[in-house]
């Protein structure tokens, strides 16, 4: 799952960032509001956490435009601003909750959680291939009947294969897509997680979904 969070407040950004990307979520940052309103137009995302206080354009007004573009990723306002007023103002713009500053990392995470699982099963909630399901709200996947233990990377790089189901990727697109930060291209480290993943959803299983690609990447494809 991919979130823009935009937030002006560069501390707590990144606290958010690391929080929501140790529950394996993908998270994009941006500071200010026309930043954010590109970002957001883009409809990568499955979640926007966005302050209302922003340099730029305020986050009442990005989310109005939004709304407007007919855009409807769901939007959590996260906001000094407590009134009730405010509180309803944002609701009425199109904002899908509301938390207040300060606030605590857990029911911020809750509240994340429970919008994406409204959105996804708005959608038709797991996503399958072959006799592989995954569940992109609590981030479980099984074989058959057979639940597989995945660390965070690990579903990650899953849940992008199963996404782009029988096209071919290159290293360098899974990496993009699934790590957060800088990429040497003479890692190995995509061919060591999809060595894990072989072993955890391959191996034991049939049919074999995860395939090589001889000198450019990986193609999951039930042949």
């Amino acid at each position: 799952m991919k979130l823009l969070v935009i937030e002006d407040e560069k501390k707590v950004a990144s606290f958010i960032k690391k929080g929501l990307e140790d529950g394996t979520y993908q998270v994009t940052l941006s500071y200010d509001g026309l930043d954010g309103l590109k970002k957001a137009t883009s409809g990568e995302f499955d979640l926007i956490v966005l302050d209302t206080i922003l340099p730029k354009m305020d986050g009442l007004t990005v989310l109005s435009h939004l709304r407007e573009s007919g855009i409807q990723t769901p939007v959590l306002m996260l906001t000094a601003k407590t009134e009730t007023i405010d509180i309803v103002t944002g609701l009425d713009a199109g904002a899908d909750d509301y938390m207040s500053k300060p606030f605590v990392f857990a029911e911020l995470q809750a509240r994340v959680k429970a919008l994406i699982r409204k959105s996804v099963q708005g959608k038709g909630s797991d996503i399958h291939y072959a006799n592989l399901r995954v569940d992109p709200v609590d981030h479980r996947v099984w074989r058959d009947k057979t639940e597989i233990a995945l660390s965070g990377k690990e579903y990650r790089i899953i849940a992008y294969l199963i996404r782009n189901a029988e096209v071919p990727l290159s290293r360098q697109e899974i990496a993009d897509n699934c790590w957060n930060g800088p990429f040497s291209k003479f890692s190995n480290i995509v061919d060591v997680y999809i060595n894990y993943l072989r072993k955890k959803i391959d191996n034991p299983f049939s049919p074999k979904l995860i395939h090589t690609v001889r000198g450019y990447g990986f193609i999951f494809k039930n042949k």
